[in-house]
């Protein structure tokens, strides 16, 4: 059993690698396909033993063989999030349909938590198909019917997600005549929406809420930032998400 913990950490950095492609080329409109990867620093082609999913960077001291520039520690944290968060979806849900699309849902995760974080977008390359994989899984008559919904509670979900944020942005640009959300997280909570239903975009909300004003009440004690303050929503969407799924057996009993 340990050694298909292994291999699913392994095939979980593997992706985590790509996610860091993904991360770094998306927001540029680079092809995160074809080219291979290279130092962004001297530009040079990044040679295979220097590109192992985390064992590379520990190996190298953090630094590009080439140039000897630091390598960033997101790298790093992107494959291993990556790898525990295959590793968690297995550990509960084993060889099932559940598991790998919590493995697709978790390479989205920390693709659109680590790019929104940096670039205050949320490309459409990835809330689109995040729509469109979680509005097909609810046709499986077989699906996990505890977390996933069937799919008209799918369509509700991904309809209420999108206009609700679409509403707050909406109100707020009348109240104070600027842009208060971005249509990026709209599609975020749609995406969530699909996969989770309606029921869950409340849930989400309140989690992602309340994670947010945590980090932002000392970031205001101390100045560090003000109210009008440019602040990504989608990693706090991405977080409440986490949260109404790991507390999903409460919310139902407490619901009842």
């Amino acid at each position: 059993m340990l050694i298909l913990y292994i291999f699913v950490f392994l095939l979980g950095s593997v992706w985590g690698s790509f996610s860091n492609v993904c991360i770094f080329r998306l927001p540029e409109g680079g092809n995160v396909i074809s080219s291979r990867s290279q130092c962004r620093n001297c530009q040079k082609l990044i040679r295979w033993f220097d590109n192992i999913p985390l064992v590379s960077y520990i190996i190298l001291g953090q630094k590009c063989r080439n140039c000897g520039s630091k390598i960033s520690f997101q790298y790093f944290a992107v494959e291993l999030l990556v790898a525990l968060g295959f590793v968690i979806s297995f550990y509960y849900f084993q060889f099932s349909l559940t598991t790998l699309l919590f493995f697709v849902l978790t390479v989205f995760f920390v693709i659109i938590f680590f790019i929104d974080l940096k670039h205050f977008i949320i490309p459409n390359e990835l809330t689109f198909p995040l729509m469109f994989i979680g509005f097909l899984k609810s046709f499986d008559p077989n699906i996990n019917q505890y977390l996933f919904p069937n799919y008209i509670n799918s369509i509700i979900g991904g309809v209420i997600g999108y206009f609700v944020i679409w509403f707050i942005i909406f109100i707020y640009k009348k109240l104070r005549n600027k842009e208060g959300m971005g249509l990026g997280d709209a599609k975020l909570l749609s995406a969530i929406g699909f996969w989770f239903g309606w029921i869950s975009i409340p849930f989400v909300l309140f989690f992602s809420s309340l994670v947010a004003l945590c980090f932002a009440i000392p970031s205001l004690m101390n100045k560090s930032k003000t109210m009008s303050s440019k602040i990504p929503f989608g990693p706090y969407l991405v977080l409440g998400c986490i949260l109404y799924v790991s507390l999903l057996e409460k919310i139902i009993l407490f619901l009842d």
